[in-house]
């Protein structure tokens, strides 16, 4: 089996390190990052924290030195959905590309240049620490399944679950993910923006008062679009983003980690989606809006 990375950021690096590890699997990376290609290309992929782990995967900045790959693993942020795509998507021709990206509509850009499509969810985070190193900060599963516009077949979901699952990467695939899209799209909304807007790591704004209601709303709009679109989620995200209060207490979500370095943020997919649905199923959402409305606002200030 051969596998494509594209986009090896903290959540690309840990399903390439993973992977990296079965002798049956030959893991490719596509990066634009020079400095992180080169270092894995001297020195290997290195995991830290959570699990110790040193793998070799073959990475590049040239997506014509890919070979014709059997599934391909997007973990880009949203915003660079389209170009890693445009970039790599002669690759995957005859293969199966799933997203495990945050947020809603990536995997019908990826539709756009492959032939089946696998809408992935996966927890696992971290931050990249420095060019070919990743600090490994929460463990998680990972949800899978066609997407039902372009759909992989189930053999390839379960040939893709299957191998994640032996690197270490529990995976499992079902016939109908967006359950687990939704959870962490709600749970993410939630923790993502209003990390971002305080500026506090995802526990420590959890366990903030004035912080948590604004979160406990935003949960409630993602829930009852969801409801309406009759999508029954994995877990209730008011669930879960109870029992990650201790373990991810001072992680800084993604978003967070952009906002602090000026990046443009993946606000779009998250509240932004929730909104969009919100607008197409006659649910209301103000808090998701506002929150939306916000960080939009926080990344325009950027350019003043």
């Amino acid at each position: 089996m051969k596998v494509g990375i594209v986009g090896s950021g903290a959540v690309g690096s840990l399903f390439a390190a993973h992977l990296g590890q079965l002798d049956d699997v030959e893991t490719w990376i596509y990066d634009v990052s020079q400095a992180h290609v080169d270092a894995i290309n001297a020195n290997g992929l290195r995991l830290t924290g959570v699990g110790e782990i040193h793998t070799h995967p073959v990475a590049t900045t040239d997506p014509t030195a890919l070979p014709q790959l059997d599934f391909g693993i997007v973990a880009t942020k949203g915003m660079h959905t389209r170009g890693a795509m445009e970039a790599t998507g002669a690759a995957f021709a005859g293969g199966a590309v799933c997203s495990v990206q945050n947020g809603i509509g990536n995997e019908e850009i990826i539709a756009e240049f492959v032939p089946a499509v696998i809408r992935g969810t996966t927890f696992p985070a971290g931050k990249l620490i420095e060019p070919g190193v990743v600090q490994w900060d929460t463990a998680g599963s990972t949800w899978i399944g066609p997407f039902e516009p372009k759909p992989a077949t189930m053999e390839q979901v379960e040939a893709l679950a299957e191998a994640l699952t032996r690197s270490g990467m529990e995976t499992l695939g079902l016939e109908d993910a967006r359950g687990a899209q939704w959870t962490k799209l709600i749970f993410n909304a939630a923790s993502n923006a209003l990390c971002s807007l305080t500026q506090l790591p995802h526990g420590r704004a959890a366990q903030n008062e004035q912080v948590r209601w604004v979160m406990d709303g935003v949960i409630a709009e993602g829930k009852a679009v969801a409801t309406a679109l009759g999508i029954e989620m994995e877990k209730d995200p008011a669930i879960f983003l109870e029992e990650s209060i201790v373990p991810a207490l001072d992680h800084k979500p993604s978003m967070l980690q952009d906002v602090l370095a000026g990046r443009l943020t993946e606000v779009d997919q998250l509240n932004g989606g929730i909104v969009r649905f919100g607008e197409e199923t006659g649910i209301d959402t103000p808090l998701n809006r506002a929150a939306w409305s916000l960080v939009k606002g926080l990344e325009a200030s950027w350019k003043l």
